[in-house]
């Protein structure tokens, strides 16, 4: 009989995103473009040979524990898992030992995986039944942002100066506007200002926004939450709405939760004030916005990841900047970065070749 995960909140991860791959991405970038080949080569004989060593966690890992030490609530040995976490990484079986021998030494109760050896992974999320995936990936990002499959992000490099986390919960942060909500509100204040964005919103208070890309994964924490044996305020899951709407802009949110019939413990209404700050307050597991001017600052302190705009929409005009796997360095997108192998992404056609790749996930 097939494995019912439809009470189970499934979350997809790249390797990079859960573990620090930064070296390996040396090894391999130090060759790609003059001896694509020797790079491959290099970067498999460097990860073969570390890989009894150990891995710094990525910008991922908090969350992905924290989530999985949910499962101590299930009700019984025969119920599903609250959550279930599966690594989906480029890397072919051969380099991927290394990841999965850290998963085993960390405890991490992670018992299923996908190698596709430098084919894209996200043809395989469907498969999965996969409800979030988080990827060092610009390109993949915006794949499965394009498809619809599930809500996808973009993460930001580890926090160098994070705050820390508090135990037995997950703590989830949202932008709203772009993310849980449709992008039309936000097109009306890029399009025509503050104030027709404001006269809008008033107006249309009573009326529900439309569902964003990561709507469908709030309404999956509501089911989470649903699962757990204590009442929904004592929840060890934290959810908060974190956004530069203020009045009169403000009641039509609330409005739109509660037709969702979602619970949500706090919405913050900044209104120009820095979101870095709230979140520091806060001290979310992640943070989600669509915006690089609000992520840049907030990653410092927490996890963060960058919702991509679908391709064609009136938002996406500035591309966001391109978050190269391993390494975490922020690119501006253009012709340099799309040549540019990221880690977790795909290579040009001359690098993957054979079914080898290198640190792509």
């Amino acid at each position: 009989m097939p494995y019912d995960l439809s009470r189970t909140l499934v979350v997809g991860v790249s390797a990079t995103a859960l573990f620090d791959l930064s070296e390996a991405d040396a090894v391999f970038q130090a060759k790609v473009q003059d001896a694509p080949d020797e790079a491959i080569d290099a970067y498999r004989k460097y990860m073969l040979v570390l890989e009894n060593e150990p891995l710094a966690p990525g910008t991922s890992y908090s969350l992905v524990k924290a989530l999985l030490d949910l499962n101590k609530y299930k009700m019984s040995e025969d119920d599903p898992p609250l959550v279930e976490v599966v690594v989906m990484s480029r890397n072919s079986p051969e380099t991927g030992v290394r990841v999965l021998k850290v998963i085993r030494r960390d405890g991490l109760p992670i018992s299923r995986s996908v190698f596709t050896g430098g084919e894209p992974v996200v043809d395989y999320l469907e498969a999965f039944d996969v409800d979030l995936f988080l990827t060092t990936s610009a390109e993949d990002a915006q794949n499965v942002s394009d498809s619809a499959v599930c809500p996808a992000a973009l993460v930001y490099p580890p926090p160098s100066s994070a705050v820390p986390l508090p135990e037995n919960q997950v703590r989830i942060a949202f932008d709203g506007d772009a993310v849980l909500f449709s992008e039309a509100s936000e097109v009306v204040n890029k399009t025509e200002g503050l104030a027709a964005f404001h006269r809008t919103e008033n107006e249309a208070s009573a009326v529900p926004l439309d569902d964003g890309p990561y709507a469908s994964l709030l309404r999956k924490l509501g089911k989470l939450q649903e699962r757990l044996p204590m009442r929904v305020e004592y929840s060890p899951v934290r959810i908060a709405v974190v956004t530069a709407r203020n009045a009169p802009a403000e009641l039509r949110v609330i409005m739109t939760l509660r037709s969702w019939r979602v619970y949500v413990d706090a919405v913050f209404f900044l209104g120009g004030v820095s979101k870095e700050k709230v979140l520091r307050a806060f001290k979310p597991h992640i943070f989600f916005d669509d915006q690089p001017v609000h992520l840049s600052e907030a990653s410092k302190v927490v996890s963060a990841a960058q919702v991509p705009y679908r391709t064609g929409s009136p938002l996406a005009v500035v591309p966001p900047p391109v978050v190269t796997e391993a390494s975490g360095r922020v690119e501006a997108r253009g012709e340099a970065a799309q040549q540019a192998v990221a880690a977790d992404g795909a290579a040009p056609a001359s690098v993957s070749r054979g079914g080898h790749s290198g640190p792509r996930s």
